[in-house]
Order: C-alpha cells, then structure tokens, then sequence
C-alpha cells in the first residue's frame, strides 16, 4: 500500500461507534491524532457542558433589529460572533420557555454541527443573543473559553472536529460524540498565555468598532443632520404633478419624514452617481481555478468584507462582481440593515455577491463613502426605495440616485484617519489570533515551551 492513503486497524481499534469508513482513518488525520495522543487529552464533554440552539420554528419572529438569533453561517469568518449580521428576535420569543436553554453567555463557544461544521465562534462579551440548533453550545467548565476556542480552530483540533462527521442525507456532527473529541491540555502558563492573546485581541476588536462609531457619529453631525426634527404624520396630502415627477404613487414614499430628509440631503444637488461609479465586471469561473468570494455572511457587523476559498468548479451562480481595492460594497436587498463593507488593499480581484452592487469612488475617498452609507437614516432611505415582498432590494438604478451631501476638507480628512486606524486595530486582532493558533499547533506538534517560545516572538 506504499503510496496510498491507506491504514490498515485492527479491529480492536475501531471507536465507540465501530467506524470504519476510509474518511475516518485517513494517514493525515491519524498523524493528526499521533501528535495529540503525546499530550494529556480531555474531552469536550469532559471540559464543558454541551448543548444546542433552539429546535422549534421561530422564523415568523424574524426581524432586522432585535436579539441576536445566530445560525450557522454566523460562525463562519468570524473568531469573536459579535462580529457577525444575524437576524433578530424580538424579547416575547427570546423569552418562550423553549428558548431559555439556548440562551447564550459570555464565554460560551459556538461550534457549527451542520453545513459548515468545524466553523466556530467565541462569544465575547455579554448580552442577551440566542441561536439555532446549527450550531451546538459548548459552556466551558474546567477550561478557559477562549483556549479551548483557540484549539478548536487549530488543524489538529479542527481535524479531530471534522473526523467525527457522520450521517446520510444531512452530514452532522453529533452532540453524543463530544465525549469522544479530544482537548488536548497543557501544564504551566501556556492556556493563560493563550486566554491573553485571545483577550487583547477581543480589546482591538472592541477598539476598531469604537472609533468606527466616532466617525459615523462624526459624518452625521458634519452633514447637519443632527438638526434633522423628522415629522412622523401619518398623513399628508400631495399634488398629481408631485406623484408623476417622483415617479412614485406609495404614501410611504410621501410621508413628511422622508421628504424632509430628502430635502436635507439635496442642499447640494450632488447623488452617489456624482461621487461613485457602479462597477460591473462580471466574473466568470473557471475548472481548477479557486478564487476568494465575498458572501453576505462574510460582511462582518463592522464593515469588514472578509471572504474566503472557493473552488473554481464549485462557484455559486451568484459568484457576480469582480471588486477591487478601495471599493465600497453594500448589500441591495433589505438594505435597512446597514450592511457595506470597504474592500482592503489585498483583496485585489476578490469575486462578491451579485447582492451587493459595487461602488467605486471619485473624487471621495471610500472610507467617506463607507461610513455614509452605513448612516441608519441614510439606509432607511435606501429601504424606502425596495421593491419586493419576501427580499426586498434596492435597485442599481435607484441606488445611484440617492442624494449624499459631503462635509468639509478637515471632517474628510478624519473620517478616512479614524476608518483607517479603525482597520489597523483589526488588523492587529486578527494578527493575535492567528499568533495563538499558531502557538497551539507547535506546542501540539512539538511542546509547551516550543509554543510558549512562538508566543514571546515580536
């Protein structure tokens, strides 16, 4: 069998559930196992108590703002989950009897154990959030929530994960093989060194959507829409000659809360087609040829338009829009969600969502662009211009008409500062814990000290 990915078990050394698929005994997932076996090893089950998210039908609560309700694609991209856009509950279903199990807790970690299993997310900082039976709860017990997150992200610990996949139509992960999924465990300071850089990670994370606030609060205040006094009536009355140059015979369109915002936001007579052009370069997949794509789940809840590897053979038919450094991509459909994103430096040639549409700047730098358009009142105006029942989605057409108003010199100057300081710190947490991971994966393959040594390198 020189050659072959080919083991041969005795029969003695089959598990619990007598496995004997060739998946299961793969060389690179037994090396994988090797390597763990050489440490002192707790199950999952042996470090946390175990659980799962909500099993009853709870889409008709789905709303935009709310109590988070996570689901499985909320893990994905996402090391901390308040990174992630997910829908919400309102507090009348958070609270249903069913739920109070699924209820979340700082330092719980989220594993995905259906679709993309192995994905997982560290619940970071406190707040009422619930999620779905997707994903499975582990409340950490004898084990510091952010070391065991951190294991489980590493190879050896995502491959022990991933071994344990079974099923027929709908592959899983079953609760009842978390006592077979081991954790490997480390004597000295090594997990508290861990937990730390997990911690000053979160620290940035947290300091990246601060300053990303200040200059949202920054642009709102520059533009003047701070004297913005909405009149909500509920009724108005206006002439035929108004329906037919708006183009729009709706009374939501016509309420006196909009019109006035309208009238706000066209002091200089400019839309986003005077500051942006609509990019529209089709991607085309090719056999062999993975590329990295940008989903909607990929959009974290600060703006940061993560993607990930897909194969070329393997393309989504919405696989749409070539984007490029600089770019400002905003999702068209439910726009009140304040969804847009600022493509980084090296994201050159990454491949989104035909949901987004595609701005690229002139004359404005796109951080400016970026924060307009995640301004709540600025997509509550996009969301007055859905059509749609079930996705309602804002047109191209419609999009680029949308009037922006630009603050002075020095406001532009710092909006792009702060946006981009805000980026650093990200950057800089996202550095942490792919420092930690690596530190996790040498002390595994070699030992303690040789991790310790990876995480007092500058």
């Amino acid at each position: 069998m020189s050659g072959l990915d080919a083991t041969e078990i005795p029969l003695s050394g089959l598990e619990r559930t007598h496995r004997l698929d060739a998946e299961f005994f793969g060389q690179a997932i037994l090396r994988f196992q090797a390597e763990i076996s050489r440490h002192k090893c707790e199950s999952i089950a042996g470090v946390a108590m175990v659980s799962d998210g909500n099993h009853f039908s709870i889409s008709e609560h789905f709303q935009d703002f709310g109590i988070p309700y996570y689901r499985g694609q909320d893990v994905t991209g996402h090391f901390f989950i308040e990174q992630a856009t997910p829908v919400c509950i309102d507090q009348e279903a958070f609270q249903e009897d069913h739920m109070v199990r699924s209820h979340l807790k700082q330092g719980d970690v989220l594993l995905s154990i259906v679709g993309t299993i192995g994905e997982l997310a560290l619940v970071g900082i406190t707040g009422a959030a619930t999620c779905s039976c997707k994903l499975a709860i582990l409340h950490p017990e004898r084990i510091q929530p952010e070391y065991l997150a951190i294991y489980l992200k590493s190879k050896q610990g995502n491959a022990n994960v991933r071994r344990f996949i079974r099923g027929a139509v709908q592959m899983g992960l079953l609760l009842e093989d978390m006592d077979q999924l081991p954790v490997v465990r480390f004597e000295g300071k090594f997990e508290t060194a861990i937990t730390t850089l997990v911690q000053s990670a979160l620290k940035k994370i947290e300091k990246s959507r601060e300053l990303q606030d200040e200059t949202e609060k920054l642009v709102f205040e520059s533009l003047g829409l701070t004297k913005w006094n909405p009149n909500d009536a509920s009724s108005c009355i206006r002439s035929a000659s108004d329906v037919f140059r708006a183009d729009r015979f709706d009374a939501e369109y016509f309420r006196p809360r909009y019109q006035s915002l309208l009238a706000l936001l066209r002091r200089q007579g400019k839309t986003l087609r005077d500051v942006a052009c609509l990019r529209e370069d089709m991607f085309t997949p090719q056999p062999g040829q993975p590329f990295h794509y940008i989903e909607i789940g990929d959009l974290a809840a600060d703006g940061a338009a993560t993607s990930h590897v897909v194969p070329g053979e393997e393309a989504p038919s919405r696989a749409t829009w070539i984007v490029q450094p600089g770019d400002v991509i905003t999702f068209t459909v439910r726009p009140i969600r304040c969804l847009t994103g600022l493509i980084e430096p090296e994201q050159a040639e990454n491949i989104c969502s035909s949901g987004f549409a595609v701005l690229t700047p002139k004359g404005i730098p796109g951080e400016l662009l970026f924060a307009y358009l995640r301004l709540p009142v600025i997509c509550e105006l996009m969301d007055l211009h859905t059509t749609a029942s079930m996705y309602p989605a804002i047109s191209t057409t419609d999009l680029m008409r949308l009037p922006i108003l630009l603050p002075d010199d020095a406001t532009i100057k710092k909006v792009k500062q702060q946006i981009t300081a805000a980026r650093t710190a990200r950057r800089e947490a996202h550095a942490l814990l792919e420092k930690a991971k690596q530190a996790v994966e040498v002390a595994i393959e070699k030992n303690e000290a040789a991790g310790m040594a990876v995480l007092n390198t500058k």
